[in-house]
């Protein structure tokens, strides 16, 4: 092991990590601004949730590296644009999610639904202010998942030229150079955690009430 290659890759190193953050995490933040109002529809409507739900399903199952190839030619980007990694890891944490955001509204007790319309709550005003933050719990969980998947597949992106910190494995076997090769992987396991760990923290942080129950019991 050559150790001091990293600090003397340092800027290489870093711009990497900073690439994989953005291409992971910013799909992330866009499929959950789209499954927010599918998966309402899918539960409000069980024709939409028949549709909805199988169809995401599917497009779960689709592997990454095929949607990164596919993906140049039905947006009319460059193979190594990394629009075609952002644009493939939304559509993987959007039918991750519509599911998720189903069941969580789905799980939110009737009665406190019917009390809030009879205090007048329109239904606009009522997802805001009582069923989503209720289905905050389930939705953080569903985050959390989207969020460590999109961190390991870009790294498959590196494949196509394209995936952050998955550059030092494509470039670490090619040269036979385990020091970068592990520093890769260990980077991409960091910053799995943390990101874990914070959106956990996210989740106690917005649903108090939550925290306060599962204490009490």
């Amino acid at each position: 092991m050559v150790w001091d290659w990293i600090p003397r890759n340092r800027e290489l190193i870093l711009g990497l990590l900073a690439e994989h953050l953005v291409l992971s995490l910013l799909p992330v933040l866009a499929g959950l601004v789209l499954a927010v109002p599918l998966g309402w529809l899918a539960n409000r409507s069980p024709a939409a949730r028949a549709v909805l739900i199988p169809t995401a399903g599917v497009l779960y199952t689709i592997p990454s590296l095929v949607l990164f190839v596919v993906l140049p030619g039905i947006l009319g980007t460059q193979i190594l644009d990394p629009v075609n990694v952002v644009v493939a890891l939304t559509v993987y944490t959007v039918a991750l999610l519509v599911r998720s955001v189903a069941d969580a509204l789905a799980a939110v007790p009737s009665m406190v639904v019917a009390a809030a319309t009879a205090m007048g709550f329109r239904p606009a005003r009522r997802f805001v202010a009582v069923e989503f933050p209720l289905a905050v719990p389930v939705l953080i969980a569903g985050l959390r998942v989207a969020a460590v998947s999109n961190i390991s597949l870009v790294s498959v992106g590196a494949l196509i030229g394209v995936g952050g910190l998955g550059f030092l494995f494509t470039d670490g076997y090619q040269k036979d150079f385990p020091t970068e090769i592990i520093t890769g992987i260990v980077l991409s396991m960091l910053i799995a955690l943390l990101t874990d760990a914070l959106l956990l923290t996210l989740g106690r942080v917005l649903t108090p009430w939550h925290r306060l129950a599962g204490s009490r019991g």
